[in-house]
């Protein structure tokens, strides 16, 4: 006998009457509200190529903007630190090239003004859990990531002690954590992981995983219009329209407070795309290797100086 498929009806559906409850109506977000406090921590993430001193990086688009600022964005995650004597880490763990990838950070934090700047590389997944790691990351009050393959980032620090030790300080303490490049798209979930800069108008083109979960339901991709990644930044809200796009410029960056407040620095642009309110979308139908469509997708270009709300309530951030 083949087995039935059955659709449930609500006009054939029936529950008992139940007697009025006159007992206080209970918020449905409490416990949300009790275990998930706005952040007392900031994020900075940086779409890559940010400026490292007085030259324009090589193959950027600086040396003909006039926005341009010499370390504006390494010199504002300096100003936003917390304490009199901030230690700062360098996190090269994205890098197969770990000393190359820290070392413009080791030159460029003292000369504007930090005086502690330590090298913290995890090569493997015990040395995350350490206690000479676990002590760095109580000490600290910025941490940067550099730039390399985000997928290691995940893979190396993704349920170790010292990714949760850093969740609870972000949470807890006013510390700031900033990422470039990869060490940017690692911040968020769904993280990018694999797909060409041309690719993603056809479906299957774009392989996502679960990021470093500092922000939720936000796709954050780098070098955004420099290698024109606005199409599988769409296929990737695509398969999830509640997720938001951010897309980063080269020397851009946002600057997130709460959890949710953003603002635009640096010289470029920053991209969002908003899927929530999408009128047609057929990710779903159609066959690997085709092309999607999705309408009414909702288009922001933000430069320095802009603000924007993620729509996220602050009591779910995480």
């Amino acid at each position: 006998m083949q087995g039935a498929f059955h659709l449930l009806s609500p006009t054939l559906s029936y529950m008992p009457t139940k007697k009025k409850n006159s007992a206080p109506k209970q918020d449905p977000l409490k416990g949300h509200r009790d275990t998930c406090p706005t952040p007392k921590g900031m994020l900075l993430a940086v779409g890559g190529h940010e400026n490292k001193g007085e030259t324009p990086e090589r193959g950027s688009n600086q040396d003909k903007n006039r926005n341009f600022a010499p370390e504006a964005i390494l010199r504002r995650f300096c100003e936003e630190l917390k304490g009199n004597d901030p230690l700062v880490l360098v996190l090269p763990i994205a890098s197969t090239e770990p000393k190359e990838a820290a070392e413009d950070y080791l030159e460029v934090f003292p000369r504007l003004g930090i005086k502690r700047v330590q090298v913290l590389d995890v090569r493997e997944r015990e040395d995350a859990s350490s206690e000479a790691t676990l002590d760095l990351i109580n000490e600290a009050t910025g941490f940067y990531f550099t730039g390399g393959d985000q997928l290691r980032l995940t893979g190396l620090l993704g349920g170790t002690k010292m990714l949760i030790r850093l969740k609870e300080r972000y949470t807890y303490d006013e510390i700031l954590i900033g990422g470039t490049s990869a060490g940017a798209s690692a911040l968020s979930t769904p993280m990018i992981y694999q797909g060409l800069n041309d690719a993603g108008f056809r479906k299957g083109e774009i392989s996502i995983t679960t990021g470093l979960q500092f922000m939720h339901d936000v796709a954050i991709d780098t070098h955004f219009i420099a290698r024109g990644r606005i199409a599988r930044m769409a296929q990737i809200i695509a398969t999830n329209p509640s997720c938001l796009g951010l897309g980063l410029e080269e020397d851009t960056a946002i600057l997130v407070r709460n959890g949710y407040d953003v603002e635009v620095i640096g010289s470029g642009l920053v991209t969002i795309l908003e899927a929530d309110e999408c009128t047609r979308n057929n990710i779903y139908e159609i066959n690997p290797d085709t092309p999607f469509t999705i309408r009414d997708l909702r288009l922001h270009f933000l430069s320095a100086g802009e603000n924007y709300q993620l729509p996220i309530p602050p009591e779910l951030h995480l």
